[in-house]
């Protein structure tokens, strides 16, 4: 062996990396240049439903392995995921609409990779909560986005309580089954602020119903709405109140809606025993206790 002989130092591991890629709300127009090109590069696909992800790619002759990766298997595919990017793949992570990470999967896997030391790059793009925020009508240079709020009514309610002195315009993710609720429950802790329900952002059926939060209430009840929903609640107007008075009485506030907000008398009770913590049923009997039905002398 030659004596200034030297072995060479092994080339580097190749290391992939990570692309945080958003994808329509609806229009698939509004998918930008810079998306489909890394769509079409990357080694791999990382997306919530394999069958949704795939019309997308068809649609732009885009054809890439898919893994899914969703809130049920992230645990052991976020490991799978970034072990392939360190032996040199690129993956691009995409949720069904959006951005990812929005109110969607991939945290843990963005964690894990920032921890491999694997780049993350964003490739933003359409998410319902700016283009809600931005056609609300409401102030936008300051605002909270909530996600979704829990689905019970009892914790429901007490994440809105710790927004009772918030001033700052609340952006929110809801399910059709649940809007009226969740609206109520925002009355009766919030006070009837301003608010803009979106619907079907960028789709077909694009819809914003703007007014008092008991006129959108009021409107669902007459019009009920289907779809993917975003909640947007102004800021509490000055000099207005924010809690309801649950001093006056049961009948009066049934009243004060049935007046005001134009609700008929079977929702106005519905969301003045809301705005008191009481069953609709228990609700009824009381209004029957302040009102008895006249007797005959």
């Amino acid at each position: 062996m030659n004596g200034n002989a030297h072995s060479e130092s092994p080339s580097p591991v190749p290391r992939g990396c990570l692309y945080l890629v958003a994808t329509p709300i609806g229009n698939l127009e509004d998918i930008t240049l810079r998306a489909l090109r890394i769509l079409k590069e990357v080694d791999q696909i990382a997306c919530e439903d394999t069958r949704h992800t795939l019309k997308l790619l068809t649609h732009f002759d885009i054809h890439k392995p898919l893994v899914s990766y969703h809130e049920h298997n992230e645990i052991t595919r976020a490991s799978e995921l970034v072990l392939a990017m360190e032996r040199g793949a690129n993956v691009a992570l995409v949720s069904d609409a959006g951005m990812p990470l929005v109110s969607d999967p991939g945290h843990r896997l963005v964690t894990l990779a920032i921890r491999h030391h694997i780049p993350v790059i964003p490739v933003p793009g359409p998410a319902a909560v700016l283009a809600a925020l931005s056609a609300s009508g409401l102030p936008t240079e300051e605002f909270l986005f909530l996600g979704f709020l829990p689905a019970r009514s009892g914790e429901r309610q007490r994440a809105l309580e710790r927004l009772r002195i918030e001033d700052r315009t609340l952006v929110l993710y809801e399910a059709p089954h649940r809007i009226s609720d969740t609206i109520a429950d925002a009355v009766a802790i919030l006070g009837d602020r301003p608010a803009c329900l979106a619907r079907e952002v960028t789709k077909l059926h694009e819809e914003f119903r703007r007014g008092k939060l008991t006129e959108i209430f009021q409107s669902l009840h007459e019009s009920p709405a289907k779809g993917e929903m975003t909640l947007v609640i102004g800021p509490p107007e000055k000099g207005a109140p924010g809690a309801i008075d649950t001093a006056q009485s049961l009948a009066a506030r049934v009243d004060e809606l049935m007046h005001q907000a134009k609700l008929d008398r079977k929702e106005a009770l519905k969301l003045a025993a809301k705005e008191r913590g009481m069953t609709k049923r228990d609700a009824y009997r009381q209004l029957l206790d302040e009102n008895p039905p006249p007797t005959d002398s």
